[in-house]
């Protein structure tokens, strides 16, 4: 699983009360762009999970998904666009998977741990805070470091993401995902920027978290302790290094075409179709593989942009509005909106 993101890092809080949605029945001519996207894309990262789908009726859709000559007859031929609604507007953001310099074994320069999960940590439990967990230190000596960093502020963005590459002196990588956190709820770091009067709320963005953490370590430290959720990591190197990192599902997202929502309001699995405005505009139909801990809402997603720094850059730009629409099985739909 891919936790909290590193746009939600920056000014999207999480935890807000479970709205009842609204759920609205439209046609594939009310999708913006529809007719132009590459639907067997989308349907070859739809089979990257179908079969995990145990409902009757997505389980069948999935065997017959199996011998799709065509995605966008398949989409067209067996599902209903829903639009989900909770009241708030449409926020899109983007993640990614970092890729680290660090080592196995720590060195004067890779001195900042990865950690695996300790065996008191249970799912539902509150532990330490991130500040306990740093500046008491204990977790060290346990035996439980993957690997050792080089820039801690690289290793804060990595338990936002969630999972990441590390890349070893040797040439080789170790990859890293989601194994466990410390149960306390996630705090957004650009929002205590903008509280201190460090930033205006329209510079925030991971860049200038990373910049401003460098250039004053000691507070950089403090203001990164803000957040008190910590992530645990398990080494999943089994992936293979040309497939993308496991979602929550536990299956290897596709760039471009995984999205992470909320899965109180979106069944994960479904393909949602993601009309996203801004600089970049997206019309592309994806597949809701991921969740996160501050993706909650109806019209809220987080769009997976791939590996690396390139994918990182292009990620952390994301902040725009618009509307995703879910893809249900016709007699799913039917029952949530009732026609006539």
């Amino acid at each position: 699983m891919i936790a909290a993101r590193v746009a939600a890092a920056l000014l999207v809080t999480a935890g807000a009360a479970l709205a009842e949605p609204r759920y609205t029945l439209l046609e594939f001519s009310d999708l913006d762009g529809w007719a132009d996207d590459d639907h067997d894309a989308a349907l070859s990262s739809f089979l990257e999970t179908c079969t995990d789908l145990k409902d009757r009726e997505w389980a069948t859709l999935c065997a017959v998904a199996q011998n799709q000559a065509g995605g966008r007859g398949f989409f067209e031929a067996f599902f209903r666009p829903v639009l989900i609604e909770d009241g708030d507007p449409m926020l899109f953001t983007g993640y990614f998977e970092p890729e680290l310099d660090g080592s196995l074994t720590q060195t004067p320069r890779y001195q900042w741990p990865i950690y695996a999960k300790p065996d008191e940590v249970t799912e539902g439990n509150k532990w330490f805070s991130r500040a306990d967990i740093e500046n008491l230190q204990l977790l060290q000596n346990r035996g439980l470091e993957i690997a050792w960093v080089d820039d801690p502020v690289e290793l804060f963005f990595l338990q936002v993401q969630g999972s990441g590459r590390i890349r070893l002196p040797d040439g080789d990588n170790v990859r890293v995902g989601y194994a466990a956190k410390n149960g306390h709820e996630y705090r957004s770091v650009g929002q205590e920027m903008v509280r201190r009067g460090l930033a205006e709320a329209h510079e925030v963005s991971a860049a200038t978290i990373r910049s401003w953490v460098k250039a004053n370590p000691e507070e950089g430290k403090s203001l990164l302790q803000h957040n008190p959720s910590y992530v645990f990591f398990r080494e999943v190197s089994e992936v293979p290094a040309a497939e993308g990192p496991l979602g929550a599902m536990n299956r290897s997202l596709t760039t471009m075409r995984s999205v992470a929502v909320d899965p109180d309001y979106t069944q994960l699995g479904a393909p949602i179709w993601i009309e996203k405005d801004g600089a970049d505009p997206v019309r592309q139909l994806m597949i809701a593989q991921d969740t996160g801990s501050a993706i909650k809402g109806a019209q809220r997603a987080d769009i997976f942009y791939g590996t690396g720094d390139e994918a990182g850059r292009l990620a952390g730009t994301i902040k725009d509005g618009g509307r995703m629409v879910a893809l249900y099985p016709i007699q799913t739909a039917l029952r949530l909106v009732p026609e006539g």
